[in-house]
C-alpha cells in the first residue's frame, strides 16, 4: 500500500503538481538495481519468443506430428504450475541475487544443449520442461527483487509499468516477427541466441542487483505465501480482481475460430492476438504517465469492470475492425492488474513475498489455462466463438462487480503501514 506523505492526498489542480505526484520514468531507470532487472527479464523474454517457434518448427519438422510440437509447448506452461506453487519459496529461503544468477546459467546451459544435432524428443522435452521449471523460482525472485529495490511505493509502482509495457512490447515482436526471423537464421541459431541472452541476464543481474542474505528462514513452510493470501481477505480480493483474467484471455483461445466467424482471412489470427496486449500497452502508458498513484487504487474495481464488460459487446458478432478495438478496449482497461500485482507485492512480508509471487503467478497461469480450454468447450457446444467471448464477458462482469464491491469497501478501512 502508499506510504503516509507530507502532501495532502487529495487529487492535484495543476498540471505541475501533477506530475510531481507521478514519478519521472527517467528516475525510475536511474535506480541501478531495477535498471539490471528490467534489462535482464527483457533480454529473457525476447530470446525465449524465439525459442518457442524455433522449438515448434523443429518438432514438427522432425516428426510431422501436431501432437508432438503441442506436447513441447505444453513443456513450456505446465511446469510453472508447480514451480510456482513450491520452488518459487526458494526465493525467501536464499539470497536472491544468488538465485537469479544461478538460476540464469542453468537455463543458458539447458537451452544450449537443445541445439546439439539429433537430440532426442524425449530429451529435449525433458530440457523444456527443467527450463520452464527453473524460471519459476526465478521470476519469484525477480519480483521480489525490483519490490527491494525502492523505498518509495510510487516509484515502484512507475517501475511495474515500465516492466509491463516493455514485456509486452517484447511479446508484440515476437508475434510480428519470430517467425520469420526463425525462419532466416535457422531454428538451432535462435536457441544459441536464447541460450546467450540467459548469459547476458546473468551478467547483468550480478553486477546491477544488490547481493541480500535470504530474506526469510527455514521455519517457513513451503506454502506459507498461499496460507498468507488464504488468510487475509484484501489479499483474497486483489487476487480474484487479478484472476478475473481467465476470463478476459477467452478471445484469445478462440483466435483462429474468431476469425473464420467474422469472415477475416487467415492473417487476421494474428491481428486479433495482438490486439489485447496493444491495448494493454496503451493503457499502462496512460495509467502510468497520468494517473497517480492513490488514484490508480480507486480505480482498480472499475477498471475490472470494464474490462470484461466491453466483451460482452461480441453477442453483436462485431465486424472485424470493432472487434479488434473491443480486444485492445479490453486491454487497456486490463491494466488495472499492474496496480493490484504492485500492491500485493507491497502489502505482504519480504519473508514470504517470494512464496506470495509464486502463488499468484502459478494461479493465473491456471486460470489462462483452463480459461481457454472451457471457452473452447463452450464454443463448441455453442457453434459460435464470438458469443462465447460475450458469456465470458457477461460472467466476468458479475464476478468483476462483485469483487469491485469488495474492493472499495475494503478501501474505506484504514490501511495497513507498507510491509518492509
Amino acid at each position: 500500500m502508499q506510504k503516509k506523505s507530507s502532501e495532502s492526498p487529495a487529487t492535484p489542480t495543476s498540471s505541475s503538481e501533477r506530475n510531481r505526484s507521478i514519478p519521472r520514468i527517467t528516475d525510475v531507470v536511474a535506480n541501478i538495481e531495477f535498471r539490471g532487472l528490467w534489462l535482464a527479464e527483457a533480454l529473457s523474454i525476447a530470446g525465449d519468443q524465439l525459442a518457442k517457434v524455433a522449438l515448434a518448427i523443429m518438432v514438427y519438422d522432425r516428426t510431422d506430428s501436431a501432437l508432438w510440437a503441442a506436447l513441447v509447448y505444453a513443456m513450456t506452461f505446465l511446469p510453472a504450475l508447480a514451480g510456482g506453487l513450491g520452488l518459487a519459496q526458494l526465493a525467501d529461503r536464499f539470497p536472491r541475487r544468488t538465485l537469479l544468477v544461478g538460476a540464469a546459467l542453468v537455463q543458458a546451459g539447458l537451452v544450449a544443449a537443445m541445439t546439439l544435432p539429433g537430440m532426442p524428443l524425449v530429451l529435449l522435452c525433458a530440457l523444456v520442461f527443467l527450463v520452464s521449471l527453473v524460471s519459476a523460482p526465478a521470476n519469484a525472485a525477480q519480483n521480489a527483487s525490483a519490490r527491494e529495490a525502492f523505498d518509495d511505493d510510487a516509484f515502484y509502482l512507475r517501475s511495474q509499468d515500465l516492466r509491463g509495457i516493455t514485456m509486452n512490447l517484447m511479446m508484440l515482436l515476437g508475434l510480428a516477427g519470430g517467425g520469420m526471423l526463425v525462419t532466416l537464421i535457422g531454428t538451432r541459431a535462435a536457441l544459441a541466441i536464447d541460450a546467450a541472452t540467459f548469459v547476458i541476464a546473468a551478467w547483468l543481474l550480478y553486477t546491477h542487483v544488490q547481493w541480500r542474505p535470504g530474506a526469510g528462514g527455514q521455519e517457513h513452510g513451503w506454502f506459507d505465501g498461499a496460507r498468507l493470501m488464504a488468510s487475509d481477505r484484501k489479499l483474497r480480493v486483489l487476487l480474484g480482481l487479478a484472476l478475473l483474467v481467465g476470463l478476459t484471455v477467452v478471445p484469445e483461445g478462440l483466435a483462429a475460430p474468431l476469425a473464420d466467424q467474422l469472415g477475416a482471412p487467415d492473417h487476421a489470427v494474428g491481428l486479433l492476438l495482438a490486439a489485447d496486449p496493444l491495448g494493454f500497452v496503451i493503457g499502462t502508458f496512460v495509467l502510468s504517465h497520468y494517473v497517480p498513484a492513490h488514484v490508480r487504487l480507486r480505480l482498480i474495481g472499475p477498471l475490472a469492470i470494464a474490462s470484461c464488460a466491453v466483451l460482452i459487446a461480441f453477442v453483436t458478432q462485431p465486424s472485424m475492425p470493432f472487434a479488434l478495438a473491443l480486444l485492445a478496449l479490453s486491454g487497456a482497461t486490463g491494466a488495472y492488474i499492474i496496480t493490484v500485482i504492485a500492491t500485493v507485492n507491497t502489502s505482504v512480508p519480504n519473508d514470504v513475498r517470494g512464496s506470495v509471487i509464486g502463488f499468484g503467478n502459478a494461479s493465473l497461469r491456471v486460470v489462462q489455462g483452463l480459461g481457454v480450454a472451457l471457452g473452447g468447450a463452450v464454443a463448441e457446444g455453442l457453434g459460435s466463438a464470438s458469443h462465447t467471448v460475450a458469456a465470458a464477458g457477461a460472467l466476468g462482469l458479475v464476478l468483476a462487480v462483485l469483487l469491485a464491491v469488495s474492493w472499495w469497501q475494503l478501501s474505506k478501512t484504514p490501511r495497513h503501514e507498507p510491509a518492509p
